[in-house]
């Protein structure tokens, strides 16, 4: 279980007398404006992604230099709400010199997937109740039947961003909102994600000197790169919690789904995060690529990073799922038999 008390909280602290300011962006619930401004920036993404196979055979292929942005600020993005948003802001799973943490806030701000605050709030109040009342968004929320899945797995990826309750940020990420630096990022939400949108178009155009370059890198590193980091970021709600292996104990249905993994930048060995939710390291079996660690380790040997979470042999082995390793251990013997 992590909630914001499990934290390793390196904000600046306020006196216990002194009270905190106000949640970030919004009251306690979403209003109509702001619910039209997320169908927008799901839907007008999604129909650029389902666009961008035809209209790469119609324009005869997508430029090099489109696909450079796209996969540069995909990363940048990806990165910064893995590494950043959630195993740096919400677990605590190493500590940061304040230039990293300040950088960290902004490039997780840039996968335009909502403010610093409320996402940390979110995923802290998801891994209280992890598959459980009061999970923001399990796919088990209706039952177990397939219907109830189906259903259960709309909610988890998309659906449950349109409750019009909010989770209390007070509550579940007050060290954050102590934080004026970061508050005011979180609070600038809008401002990172234009200029997130922006770049692209504006690196394009001026690599090619035209507009044409301005609209393929706007459509390529924007709008086809916000789309598919959204859907493989809201895959780990609802994929890696209702299918995978399970070769670690947890209380909840977490699963290791393979084929997302570098997508995910290592955020889909989700079985091992919810095992051990402040491990700076979800990849930890051979072969488990995890790109995520591994920048974690690169920012601790430049000295940005410290205090790092790494899982040890035995902490990972107290963690194993007893039933996994017999059924492992019976299937080694019928094949060496």
């Amino acid at each position: 279980m992590s909630t914001s008390s499990d934290v390793i909280d390196d904000a600046p602290k306020a006196n216990n007398d002194t009270p905190l300011p106000p949640a970030t962006l919004g009251g306690e619930k979403k209003g109509s404006v702001e619910q039209i401004a997320l169908l927008l920036f799901i839907v007008v993404p999604f129909l650029a992604l389902v666009a961008s196979v035809p209209l790469a055979w119609s324009w005869g292929g997508v430029s090099w230099l489109d696909l450079g942005l796209l996969v540069f600020f995909y990363f940048l993005g990806c990165h910064g709400v893995t590494i950043g948003f959630h195993r740096y802001f919400t677990h605590g799973s190493f500590k940061a010199k304040r230039p990293l943490r300040i950088a960290l806030a902004i490039a997780g701000s840039m996968a335009v997937e909502g403010p610093l605050v409320r996402w940390v709030a979110d995923h802290r109040k998801h891994h209280k109740f992890s598959d459980a009342e009061g999970d923001p968004h399990s796919p088990w929320r209706f039952g177990e039947t397939l219907p109830a899945l189906m259903k259960g797995l709309w909610w988890a990826h998309i659906a449950w961003m349109f409750d019009e309750e909010r989770t209390p940020q007070d509550k579940y990420a007050p060290d954050l909102i102590k934080d004026t630096t970061i508050r005011a990022i979180s609070r600038q939400f809008i401002l990172w994600t234009m200029l997130s949108l922006a770049l692209p178009a504006l690196i394009g155009g001026l690599v090619t000197m035209s507009w044409w370059g301005a609209f393929t890198g706007f459509f390529w590193g924007s709008l086809v790169r916000v789309a598919l980091l959204h859907h493989v970021t809201w895959s780990i709600n609802s994929i890696c919690h209702a299918v995978g292996k399970r070769p670690f104990k947890s209380r909840d249905r977490s699963g290791n789904v393979w084929w997302l993994a570098v997508l995910s930048c290592g955020e889909s060995w989700h079985n091992l995060h919810h095992a051990d939710p402040t491990s700076a390291r979800h990849g930890v079996m051979r072969g488990q690529v995890d790109s995520s660690a591994r920048i974690i380790r690169w920012c601790e040997q430049l000295g940005w990073a410290y205090d790092v979470r790494w899982p040890s042999r035995s902490r990972i082995d107290s963690r194993r799922n007893p039933d996994q390793d017999d059924s492992r251990r019976r299937r080694e013997t019928a094949e060496a038999a």
